[in-house]
Formats: structure tokens, C-alpha cells, sequence
């Protein structure tokens, strides 16, 4: 089931057995601001490395490309934890997440969090070395805004990989199967 911009309800977690996914308090508590500090140095790629030149895309509807490209983002996500638990898609300000009560291997949260960054970042931007034009301007769009709303998927999945070879996770918490 999927919950449109409501909360699911938290799962009952025995704290003793499971830790938080961020166990340093202060990370935890300054996590977004990172976040954000990453997204705005991600934005500002194109004028480092390409000098602003997006200038292809000028008679294409943009916004529909950006719509396009989060909804596939999210959809992403969702197809990793399909029939795997309850979903539901919040915001707060301009900032969208997935929540799932859903118990996670290490490896299907990894991919959960991986797979848009994936699909949409690293291979646009490889298949553009293929190609010219618009299309290539096209494909370097979609890779820079998919790169820049994947920022918090890119600290997860770093913390994702330093956890201990047999956790399992939910709802920001994680404990090793025993």
C-alpha cells in the first residue's frame, strides 16, 4: 500500500536489539544540513565543468523534463521495496522521501538507495560520451538534477556500505542478524 503525503505509523522496534542507522547524535542531528550543502555544490556543477552550457535544452519544457525525471526517481525506489512493506511519499519544504516500514537486507537497502543515483546519474551521464547535440545536453540535464535530488540517497548509501556484513534495516534504524 502506498500513503500519499501522510506518515506511516512507526513500527514497534525493540531499541535494545536495534540502533539507530546514524548512531553519532550530532550527525544525526545536522544530517540535513549536509544534505543540503551537497545539493548546492551539485548545482552548481554545470558552471564549474560545462560553464553554464545547458544552453541546448532552451526550447525544451524543462519543468516536464525535471517532473519526469523525479517521478522515475521515486519510482525507483519504490520498485526495489515492492510488496515488501508499506510505503508512503512525504515532504517538508521542497524536500520528498520514502518511508516503508519494510525490513531491509543491507544489500536491497543499498540498491534502494543506489538505484535512482544509478539509473538516472551514472548512466545518462555514460550514455552521453555516445552521442551529440541535444540529445547529449539532454542526458547531462537529466544526470545533473537527478545527482543534485540524490544527495541524501549518496550519504545513505555510503552509510549503507560501512554498516556490518548481515544488518537489516527499517524506519532509520538497524540491527545485525544474529
Amino acid at each position: 500500500m502506498i500513503l500519499w503525503f501522510r506518515h506511516l505509523p512507526q513500527p514497534t522496534l525493540d531499541l535494545s536489539k536495534w540502533k539507530p542507522f546514524i548512531q553519532h547524535t550530532w550527525f544525526r542531528k545536522h544530517y540535513m544540513k549536509f544534505v543540503y550543502l551537497l545539493m548546492a555544490a551539485f548545482f552548481f556543477v554545470p558552471y564549474w565543468i560545462f560553464e553554464g552550457s545547458f544552453e541546448p535544452l532552451s526550447n525544451l519544457p524543462l519543468l516536464l523534463i525535471i517532473v519526469l525525471a523525479f517521478v522515475t526517481h521515486e519510482a525507483l525506489h519504490m520498485v526495489v521495496i515492492n510488496k515488501k512493506g508499506d510505503m508512503s511519499l512525504t515532504f517538508r519544504g521542497i524536500y520528498f522521501w520514502l518511508h516503508t516500514n519494510a525490513v531491509l537486507s543491507k544489500k536491497r537497502f543499498w540498491i534502494f538507495m543506489s538505484l535512482p543515483f544509478i539509473g538516472l546519474t551514472c548512466i545518462p551521464a555514460i550514455a552521453s560520451f555516445f552521442v551529440i547535440g541535444d540529445l547529449k545536453a539532454l542526458l547531462l540535464f537529466i544526470s545533473w538534477f537527478n545527482l543534485i535530488i540524490s544527495a541524501s540517497d549518496i550519504l545513505n548509501s555510503f552509510l549503507i556500505l560501512i554498516k556490518p556484513k548481515h544488518s537489516i534495516f527499517c524506519r532509520g534504524y538497524y540491527r545485525v542478524k544474529s
